[in-house]
């Protein structure tokens, strides 16, 4: 078979408005020369041109391999799942593309980076009902939000920046896959008023209401049974403007239905959870919810105060874990992973990560972020218990240093691994 001038014919097809006839002639050339050079790059670059969006994904998603159809045909399939707003699914492309590690593509892959994050806040539609928000420095309510949504970060917080070094720092996921969202938590009983809450500088139950879930998605995605996310709410105000979204209420099983739908291939399991405080003492309830009859089958907790928050937390990971099938498995690749001796002060360095994160991305504005001195001094003292701590480290400082708000801070000593040192001259250089 010419496949060139079954491939003319098709575009002719295409042309003349004959779309049936055209996937046929594709089906044809699939089937008989479907890793051939060029193959999937012209059948996606003409189907985006004569406007068939869908087909593109429809023949190239089940087919599509970076290693052996190249560049440009993933980049027509990423650029049809931004033109149907689905950025999970772009985002899972473009890290396929970071992973081919091409110089030449890296400022085109930022920019559809950079799309992506900004297609985040508009992912789902109202989780709570619409607010009257409040303009800062007033307490005068003026016209309602827009809508809330969630951002999905699909790998560790402290990962992103480190794109080019994916295959020695994260584990290879293969085979059949439970996926399970850990979903931001629910404050309860701390704010007299939740809208403002989101607009001021984070303070310690906002943090730990974003960092948790961070905290238990990196435990999950370093074992090989998990493909996890951690949901993170925002809310965008009529004036464009986007802030953190604290959820004052425990998720309802509608707005877990939700989430659920929101995500490209769906879930097995979502993790919610209740944070609340009495007398000095940090109260968690959290829950399992098993997507196929949403229903909650497993509740933890933890109460702990300012002395026994690294025992109380560390027990609930390892229960969750424990429960769930969860293990960190060495034998998957990438760097090791191991719970961190202070579950307290990774908390504060991934809430701080993804406040740096959204604030780069331009989603949320630098005044919500908390300072980041004490952050940096505690964990100047822990960057080099592992590798992760210290890459960690590395990825905290570049985010602060690009949006200008690094603090004066020691330079600690780092974890002595080969990915480390690479990781630094990457961020550094």
């Amino acid at each position: 078979m010419d496949t060139r001038a079954r491939l003319i014919d098709a575009r002719e097809r295409l042309d003349s408005k004959d779309l049936a006839g055209a996937m046929a002639v594709y089906d044809e050339v699939l089937a008989a020369d479907g890793d051939g050079e060029g193959v999937l790059a012209t059948i996606s670059g003409d189907l985006g041109a004569t406007g068939h969006i869908p087909e593109i994904i429809d023949i190239m998603a089940p087919l599509y391999d970076p290693g052996r159809h190249g560049p440009a045909a993933g980049i027509n399939l990423l650029q049809a799942y931004l033109e149907l707003r689905d950025p999970d699914a772009a985002r899972h492309m473009l890290d396929l593309l970071l992973y081919l590690n091409r110089p030449e593509l890296e400022e085109r892959l930022l920019g559809f980076g950079a799309a992506i994050a900004k297609m985040t806040d508009e992912r789902v539609g109202d989780m709570t009902t619409p607010r009257p928000p409040v303009v800062r420095g007033s307490l005068e309510p003026h016209v309602p939000v827009a809508r809330a949504s969630l951002a999905s970060i699909s790998k560790p917080i402290w990962f992103y920046g480190l794109e080019e070094l994916a295959a020695a720092v994260l584990p290879a996921k293969e085979g059949k896959l439970r996926r399970i969202a850990f979903a931001q938590l629910s404050v309860e009983g701390v704010y007299e008023d939740p809208a403002r809450a989101g607009t001021e500088p984070e303070d310690e139950f906002a943090r730990l209401a974003r960092s948790i879930p961070l905290w238990l998605a990196e435990t999950f995605y370093f074992s090989p049974a998990y493909l996890p996310i951690a949901a993170i709410a925002m809310v965008k105000e009529a004036d464009g403007v986007s802030f953190p979204l604290v959820l004052d209420h425990e998720w309802t099983d509608e707005e877990v239905r939700r989430l659920v739908e929101s995500t490209t291939e769906g879930l097995d399991y979502v993790m919610t959870g209740v944070l609340t405080r009495n007398v000095g003492e940090h109260q968690l309830v959290m829950k399992v919810w098993e997507v196929r009859k949403l229903r909650v089958r497993k509740e933890f907790s933890a109460n702990w105060t300012l002395g026994t928050a690294d025992t109380a937390l560390a027990n609930l990971e390892k229960e969750i874990c424990r429960f769930m099938e969860c293990a960190p498995s060495p034998a998957r690749g990438g760097v090791p992973y191991a719970a961190p001796a202070s579950p307290r002060a990774w908390l504060e360095l991934l809430a701080s990560s993804i406040g740096l994160f959204m604030a780069a991305k331009g989603i949320f504005p630098k005044g919500v972020l908390a300072p980041l001195g004490p952050v940096c001094e505690a964990m100047a003292a822990r960057a080099s218990d592992s590798a992760i701590a210290s890459l960690a480290w590395l990825t905290l400082l570049s985010r602060a240093r690009a949006l200008a708000l690094l603090p004066e801070a020691p330079e600690p000593a780092l974890a002595a691994d080969p990915v480390v040192a690479r990781a630094r001259t990457l961020l550094q250089g």
